[in-house]
């Protein structure tokens, strides 16, 4: 079997070959650290994460490079509002995406390079392109790319060219496509940027937004590497950008494969504070839902499908979860310690219809659909009695590997917050001085928490109130 992953390049399904067999490079667009990250930035994280947890499960040794915009427009702006320098508005973003990670269980990529500290290798980069001709200086000192000598512009986007102003230029970081031109590579300080700025030989400036990317991503991966990832919004015109600036430099193809993540809605609407449908992942922690089922929503559609952010989901989330930790807690109580056997026959068919379903495109939608046919059919076998230890504990690992693609399937017991534990242990005592009443009133605060806790000849065994 292959992996398939769909190009936009070629806007088909392609087999995944690296260029390095066995190795994958992979670079991925991080955050503009000016503020929190909603759920809409959340889904393009998660879709990367699980690409390349995938591709690790497949057997591939993945370095994934994932930058942080630390410089442009809206960076610079926003300090200056607070009253803050560039670095210790910024640094308060970083930390904040670095928490949300960890929350949601994304695993760290490889390299997390800062725009700031690469400025040299963007200045070096726009300098490659006037030597390609490919570049020119406007009457202000700042620096642009000329579109109109790179032919090959507009390929990923699958622009028309036709009506193309030439010489027409475009000064902000982002635009949409009918203000497309030439595009800054470096632009000239002003007033504006306050003490924002290096020195360059078209003097005092700082690199706009696209040359920030096609510097950090060969630096670390090469000028030529496999995979480079983001939302659908980064397609024109920051990857477009990118692809002109970093051919146009190294005369070599950019990246092998471009994959996109489709756009979040949130309760059938376009995301808008006006509209007060706007979540970081903080106002969904306030809310009383976890990273876990908050990771298991985004992941739970496919990655090029349009996803509907609801509380709804959440829910139907928290009660998929709270179904599948009772299922695993089933298989550890009758493998006890005993070794893993065989995988069951039945269990083998899923685990097939599960890879296949990945190799896909990343299906995520038929990998789930094979894991709780897995759970139905396990319940009834454990219902009937008919599942040995040794079957159950394979089972049991067998949902532990899917886990390293999914990373969902933790029970909820091990991610109870400490307050959560300590009432625990409260009741545990009170049960232990038969001091009933006190127990049940501690069971109730618990299940006003949002916990439930269920006796066990193990202990007491919590899980998440459905």
């Amino acid at each position: 079997m292959s992996l398939y992953v769909f190009n936009t390049m070629s806007r088909r399904l392609e087999p995944f070959e690296p260029i390095e067999a066995g190795r994958v490079r992979m670079y991925t667009c991080g955050p503009t650290v000016y503020n929190y990250a909603h759920v809409g930035n959340l889904r393009a994280y998660m879709f990367e994460d699980l690409l390349r947890r995938y591709l690790r499960f497949r057997g591939f040794d993945v370095f994934q490079v994932m930058n942080l915009t630390d410089v442009d427009d809206k960076t610079i702006r926003s300090a200056r509002e607070e009253g803050l320098s560039l670095n210790m508005f910024t640094q308060r973003y970083k930390d904040a995406f670095f928490e949300d990670l960890r929350i949601l269980g994304i695993e760290p990529a490889d390299k997390y390079p800062a725009a700031t500290d690469h400025i040299p290798q963007m200045i070096e980069l726009i300098q490659r392109l006037f030597e390609k001709d490919l570049a020119y200086r406007s009457d202000d000192g700042s620096v642009y790319f000329s579109i109109a000598r790179f032919p090959e512009y507009g390929k990923l986007a699958h622009l028309c060219m036709d009506g193309l102003r030439h010489g027409a230029r475009v000064n902000q970081d982002e635009y949409e496509k009918e203000h497309v031109g030439d595009f800054a590579l470096w632009k000239a300080w002003t007033e504006e940027d306050g003490d924002v700025g290096w020195d360059s030989p078209w003097g005092r400036g700082r690199p706009g937004w696209h040359i920030e990317c096609s510097a950090m991503s060969m630096s670390y991966l090469g000028e030529s590497f496999d995979l480079h990832c983001g939302g659908v919004d980064n397609i024109f015109p920051h990857h477009e950008d990118e692809i002109a600036q970093s051919e146009g430099a190294t005369g070599k193809p950019f990246a092998r494969y471009w994959m996109h993540n489709a756009h979040l809605i949130v309760e059938g609407s376009k995301m808008s504070k006006s509209l007060g449908n706007f979540y970081t992942l903080r106002d969904l922690l306030a809310k009383g839902y976890s990273g876990r089922e908050v990771r298991y929503l985004l992941v739970a559609t496919h990655y090029r499908n349009t996803l509907n952010f609801t509380f709804h989901g959440l829910d139907a989330a928290r009660a998929a979860l709270a179904r599948l930790d009772e299922f695993r807690q089933r298989l550890r109580d009758t493998a006890a310690s005993t070794g893993a056997g065989a995988l069951p026959d039945w269990a083998a068919a899923r685990q097939r219809e599960f890879v296949e379903q990945m190799d896909n495109d990343l299906n995520v939608s038929g990998a789930l659909a094979a894991l709780f046919e897995l759970v139905s059919e396990g319940n009834r076998l454990l219902d009937a009695g008919q599942l040995s230890a040794a079957e159950a504990a394979a089972v049991g690992e067998l949902l532990s590997d899917w886990d390293r693609v999914l990373g969902v399937l933790t029970p909820a017991q091990e991610e109870a917050p400490p307050d959560v534990l300590e009432r625990v242990a409260a009741r545990a005592a009170a049960r232990e001085a038969r001091e009933w009443a006190e127990a049940d009133r501690i069971r109730d605060e618990l299940l006003a928490m949002g916990w439930s806790v269920k006796d066990t000849p193990q202990g007491p065994r919590l899980k998440r109130s459905a």
